[in-house]
């Protein structure tokens, strides 16, 4: 299985006993819309709702930071997904929430997990089957264990390189933040690339040259090492997933990302 995998292999490989469908949706507070209830109302036959505003660390200031592995691994389990398993995550949300989903999953150890390309938009406009309710799910064992892909606020600033995913403005400072007491701005020698910037019209992922060119004209080499970051560690998996797509197995998430760093008022700040 690859990592970005189409709806039409999707389709063909529904109802495989390993094969387990994640709706891995995700909206902000502001936006009014409910993901879980969307989730309900229509997902991919077998799809199980992870909720990634619940995957969150208890002790953590900043929303839904990924938790300790023991915390992960019973939460994973429960939506009945083992480590083992063939597991394609998919999205309804203007952020494709779904790398986060994937990201997750593959920190706590999962190895076969992938992207459906497009997600549930592009599933719909097919008129691929869809259905609603909650589902049965049988719990399973995921034992989890803490990758070593994220890094803490501390080391943030010694990243050779650090891209922040948000839009322009935001990354400017140039407008103000969504959350309320965020101070504007960027972490001081981050680059920008906008993760809208990834994706093609339809919502799915921009490829090879295409996709290079996206990190070029920000002045980034896709290849080489970099820590990703955004408003709250959502739309960083993104970067992470594209650069993967490239050949990239050397990146990081700084998981606290704009909601921990812009709240603090001893860290540096750039404008502009």
């Amino acid at each position: 299985m690859d990592e970005l995998v189409t709806t039409k292999w999707l389709a063909e490989h529904l109802g495989e006993p390993d094969l387990r469908i994640v709706d891995a949706s995700f909206h902000l507070p502001t936006s009014e819309r409910d993901a879980r209830a969307e989730y309900l109302e229509a997902h991919i036959p077998g799809a199980v709702f992870m909720d990634i505003k619940e995957i969150a660390d208890p002790e953590k200031m900043a929303p839904h930071m990924l938790p300790p592995a023991s915390q992960a691994g019973a939460m994973l389990g429960a939506l009945g997904l083992k480590r083992d398993d063939r597991i394609v995550v998919y999205d309804a949300s203007p952020f494709h929430s779904a790398a986060r989903g994937w990201f997750t999953l593959r920190h706590y150890g999962a190895q076969y997990v992938a992207i459906l390309d497009g997600g549930l938009p592009k599933w719909q406009r097919e008129r691929r089957a869809i259905e609603s309710g909650e589902p049965v799910i049988v719990p399973a064992t995921f034992n989890a264990v803490a990758g070593t892909k994220v890094v803490e606020k501390q080391d943030v600033m010694a990243s050779r390189l650090i891209v922040d995913a948000r839009g322009s403005e935001r990354f400017n400072g140039s407008t103000p933040e969504p959350r309320e007491g965020m101070a504007a701005g960027h972490i001081p020698g981050a680059r920008n690339v906008p993760y809208a910037s990834l994706y093609e019209e339809d919502g799915t992922y921009k490829t090879g040259a295409a996709l290079a060119r996206v990190f070029e004209e920000a002045g980034i080499d896709p290849d080489k090492p970099f820590t990703a970051t955004c408003g709250s560690g959502v739309t960083a998996c993104g970067l992470i997933f594209a650069a993967r797509l490239l050949g990239n197995r050397d990146t990081r998430l700084y998981d606290g990302s704009w909601a921990e760093w812009g709240a603090d008022p001893a860290t540096p700040k750039e404008k502009g």
